[in-house]
């Protein structure tokens, strides 16, 4: 290969480069002011003005999901032309964006759908902002990992990132019933959607960790399951008995190695009664390192 061949390879790299960096930064942009507009509130207000830290970790969890989304839109070669590169970034990036904030719609009408989530935000409720936040970001890394699996840019390809997504979000709201349920045998009955309404970020954090881990253990069933953009059935089967399985087994090891790691701890007497968001942390890192050590066994 020639200087010259060399020279027009790098600078048709660097326009491809640019184009995707001009798209993710509208797109990133437009993600902000999303947010604001979702709830009715301006956002430059409630940032800037008010001080609210409650949206402004919403947002940033929005603003972080859609930036793991686009790192799974550009990874790859090259398209074609500069055309099909910024139509496929601009699809997926908008597809990305769309099942994002639908993720956020599902995640407030089932899986909290005891409380009001945004006006609990507007309000300030750090607690319930973290949940949004790690929720969206979540459902991002299942997003990341479906846009890798799936090839082409047909509708196909649409549909079948369409059908994880619907899976994701069902792991979701069925991880979130079973921590209500085991919360309320340790408290008398007590909701952990009440509790985070109420502001305990020591819970919101730790259930955080679970769906944090959640999404990386999903990651490994793109590497079993086949992509074949017209079998919708099979690959809605596929994906939904993988991550039923892995969340089962995800759930029986984080247990496990949380009474070995933190032996001698009440977890139930220092997270659920005493608030010890530095406990609940160090459970966020067991649980997400024993899934991303899990995914990449299966890898």
């Amino acid at each position: 290969m020639t200087f010259l061949d060399n020279y027009g390879l790098t600078q048709e790299l660097l326009i491809i480069l640019a184009i995707d960096i001009a798209i993710a930064v509208l797109l990133l942009t437009l993600m902000r002011y999303l947010q604001g507009w979702t709830v009715k509130v301006n956002s430059r207000h409630e940032l800037a003005e008010n001080d609210n830290f409650a949206f402004g970790i919403s947002t940033a969890g929005a603003v972080m999901a859609l930036g793991i989304v686009l790192t799974g839109a550009i990874t790859g070669e090259a398209a074609e032309s500069y055309l099909v590169e910024a139509i496929g970034m601009s699809a997926y990036g908008l597809f990305g964006l769309v099942l994002i904030k639908l993720g956020r719609f599902l995640h407030d009408k089932i899986a909290l759908n005891n409380i009001d989530k945004n006006a609990l935000i507007i309000k300030g409720n750090v607690s319930v902002a973290i949940v949004d936040a790690v929720a969206a970001i979540a459902t991002a890394i299942i997003i990341r990992s479906v846009l890798l699996w799936a090839e082409d840019l047909t509708i196909y390809t649409f549909i079948a990132i369409f059908s994880a997504f619907a899976i994701s979000q069902l792991m979701l709201v069925l991880l979130t019933r079973a921590r209500e349920n085991r919360y309320a045998k340790r408290n008398q009955g007590a909701s952990m959607q009440d509790a985070l309404a109420q502001g305990h970020t020591a819970l919101a954090i730790r259930h955080s960790g679970y769906m944090l881990a959640m999404a990386f253990s999903f990651n490994a069933a793109s590497h079993f399951i086949i992509f074949n953009p017209e079998a919708y059935i099979a690959n809605l089967i596929g994906w939904l008995t993988f991550s039923i399985v892995m969340l089962v087994s995800l759930s029986l090891l984080i247990t496990l190695i949380k009474k070995l790691v933190l032996a001698n701890i009440n977890l139930c007497e220092e997270v659920e009664q005493q608030h010890n968001i530095g406990l609940a942390a160090v459970e966020v890192a067991i649980s997400v390192s024993i899934a991303i050590i899990l995914a990449a066994l299966m890898a």
